[in-house]
């Protein structure tokens, strides 16, 4: 890891420092730009359009933060928004080169706190990133990417020293974390510490207090069984978790064990959790593979709310829920079949920077 000279010597939690909320405003939406054939076999082609549409939707409400790895790729992106009509005076370019486009597993993990004067401020957490333990090198680029974003921004960073992947862990802003054993215990990731030291790094470099572990993930994630695809809170004390009802299906019986954790899970101040249930889009299928398809794979921006659809019948039914939810947003939905072929969807690409 690079040195930087902006590294504190104590930890967040000892400063005060705190990951907010998804939902909690934005000043923008970080994106890697597509670029790497390989993770899109065969089906590359129509990826970059799914994240001009991504913008299209999120430029009205907050800025929309690009990683390219030249110039000559950002002039590129910048026509391929114009095309689409989208007002460039929202967009930034940033020149970090990638290995791939997964922004919330490489990205900046951001934190907030406020100091003495009552003012809010923002640091950056760069984890180690290892490609879902080592599944994909190289991943070097991608590795360094909050490194180089914190040394832009002239904020404060932190380097905790272990893997971990924004899409791994879902927070509530009031000391509550879900993340899953599947996951966060796995040997090609940090095999040297344990569950009760994992969750003293999440304590001290998230602020959280309060760690839930739920099981495996869904079929066909390859990282593992990311949170992200599984249950993610809506506010502080509701989260939306995905059940399979078909129970031939291969998600079944997980996703039923994982509801059956949820039920006896408790937030920071000891109180049960809302649970609400979010329908499977059924299996998605691309070349004989089965894809990790699924509704919870959504991204919460200011005032709206991006979600992925699947042609599926069950696309209305997970809209008309999240809507419920989100009131004060609207839920748009952005057709990802071709995108989960590359075994993600819209919140695997997408990471938030709080306002301050």
């Amino acid at each position: 890891m690079p040195e930087t000279d902006n590294q504190p010597s104590l930890t967040p939690r000892a400063l005060g420092y705190h990951m907010p909320a998804e939902w909690e405003p934005h000043e923008a939406t970080w994106l890697s730009w597509p670029h790497k054939e390989e993770s899109w076999p065969g089906n590359f082609e129509p990826i970059p359009g799914i994240f001009v549409e991504m913008v299209k939707h999120l430029h009205k409400h907050e800025l929309v933060r690009i990683n390219v790895a030249d110039e000559e790729f950002a002039a590129n992106v910048r026509r391929s928004l114009i095309k689409a009509n989208i007002d460039l005076t929202t967009i930034r370019f940033h020149l970090n080169p990638t290995n791939d486009a997964w922004c919330r597993d490489h990205g900046p993990i951001y934190i907030i706190r406020e100091n003495e004067g009552g003012e809010r401020e923002r640091a950056i957490i760069d984890w180690g990133y290892n490609a879902w333990g080592d599944k994909y090198p190289p991943y070097d680029l991608d590795d360094v990417i909050p490194t180089r974003i914190a040394r832009e921004s002239g904020e404060p960073l932190f380097t905790p020293g272990i893997v971990m992947e924004g899409g791994s862990l879902d927070v509530n802003g009031k000391g509550t974390l879900l993340t899953t054993e599947a996951c966060l215990l796995n040997p090609n990731r940090n095999p040297h510490l344990t569950k009760g030291q994992i969750e003293d790094y999440l304590r001290d470099y998230l602020g959280v207090t309060n760690v839930l572990w739920l099981g495996d993930g869904i079929v066909g994630d390859d990282t593992d069984g990311h949170i992200d695809d599984l249950t993610r809170f809506t506010n502080p004390g509701t989260v939306v978790t995905v059940i399979e009802d078909d129970p031939a299906d291969e998600n079944y019986k997980p996703l039923q064990e994982n509801y059956e954790r949820l039920k006896a899970m408790k937030d920071q101040d000891g109180k049960p959790l809302r649970l609400v249930a979010l329908p499977m889009p059924g299996p998605v299928f691309y070349e004989g593979q089965r894809l990790p398809a699924s509704y919870a794979n959504f991204y919460i921006a200011n005032n709206v709310v991006l979600m992925p659809s699947y042609r599926h019948r069950n696309d209305i039914k997970a809209m008309e829920t999240l809507q419920k939810l989100f009131k004060s947003r609207r839920v748009i939905s952005i057709d990802c079949r071709e995108l989960v072929w590359g075994l993600g969807a819209i919140h695997c690409v997408t990471q938030q920077q709080p306002k301050i």
